[in-house]
């Protein structure tokens, strides 16, 4: 595991990032709408390998945390008319599609879904079954995301990425504040963490997490930001002092296996990070049937926080926050 400490810590990274909005803190918005949803419940939080770990493969049926954001950014926009005839289209690795698809299916929406075609299977065939229609294009998620951006445009369709770049900030920086739902939920669940993990694809989960953990516990938590050493978007941004695209090959953390960080989600990590990792695809996969052998089934990708918090030397009298992302 490849460890950097952040040098923007508390001031965060300046150049290039004047206009772009910083993570919301608005906790509240996105639970009021929660409230009057049938499906949604608390995810619990676990204690196991020395750690507390907010289990969010439950989370309102989706299997993953992704359920708290775009479906929250289409409920919201429902408040204000109907949606029946609009179409939202996205790219996604997974759980981010399966989010934008409930939400359409809701509120009388349609979803369109770009996927790469390193996506299992799997992930298609159950956005089908939420009413979606999968496109197949390309061969990593920067392929997809074109797909999905050039559909938007001669479609006149809704563009709902999880991810945000210089012009596009409203509908991300909305679906960012749906995640904190998670993190309030952290806050209420165990006393203050002495270290947090927090894997990251384009740093939606991250960015937003460490936001309002700032907000609440103030700036005794460590936190770590946690990438694939194939993906190392915001690890490499930070090193370079600017937003930078990483390159690499293909990695097992799928939905972590993203070359450009979200720039909301690089302007809140560079101020609210402590630390930034990289894990191989080894490391991430140890621990996996540990977790399996704890009824806590995961991926590579939603246990990679786990994973760096395991292969880190912490003081025995450390509380430990970790978020496993999604199921296995």
């Amino acid at each position: 595991m490849q460890v950097i400490e952040n040098p923007y810590r508390g001031v965060g990274l300046g150049a290039g990032m004047q206009s772009v909005p910083s993570p919301s803190i608005d906790a509240a918005a996105p639970r009021a709408l929660l409230d009057r949803c049938p499906v949604h419940s608390v995810a619990p939080m676990v204690s196991a390998l020395g750690l507390n770990i907010k289990d969010e493969s439950g989370r309102m049926g989706l299997g993953s945390f992704k359920a708290l954001g775009a479906a929250y950014v289409i409920a919201h926009e429902a408040q204000a008319g109907s949606l029946e005839g609009r179409t939202y289209v996205t790219a996604s690795a997974g759980n981010h599609g399966m989010s934008v698809a409930a939400g359409a299916a809701v509120f009388g929406a349609n979803a369109v879904i770009y996927l790469a075609e390193t996506v299992p299977s799997a992930f298609a065939d159950r956005l089908r079954e939420k009413g979606a229609e999968v496109v197949i294009e390309g061969s990593d998620y920067e392929a997809s995301m074109a797909g999905a951006q050039a559909a938007a445009q001669v479609n006149g369709w809704t563009l709902l990425s999880d991810s945000s770049w210089d012009g596009y900030f409203d509908l991300p920086h909305r679906l960012m504040e749906g995640y904190l739902t998670m993190a309030a939920e952290c806050t209420e669940q165990m006393e203050m963490p002495t270290h947090i993990f927090l894997q990251a694809g384009v740093g939606g989960l991250a960015g937003a997490c460490a936001a309002l953990f700032r907000d609440i516990w103030g700036n005794e938590p460590l936190i770590t930001v946690v990438e694939p050493e194939f993906a190392p978007a915001l690890f490499g941004s930070i090193k370079a002092g600017e937003f930078t695209v990483s390159k690499g090959p293909v990695s097992d953390m799928g939905r972590l296996d993203c070359k450009e960080a979200s720039l909301i989600a690089l302007k809140g990590l560079s101020r609210d990070a402590d630390a930034f990792a990289l894990i191989s695809e080894q490391e991430a996969m140890a621990v996996l049937p540990q977790l399996a052998a704890l009824d806590l089934a995961s991926s590579t990708s939603g246990a990679a926080g786990i994973a760096a918090a395991l292969l880190s030397d912490l003081p025995s009298d450390a509380r430990v926050l970790c978020i496993l992302s999604e199921c296995a």
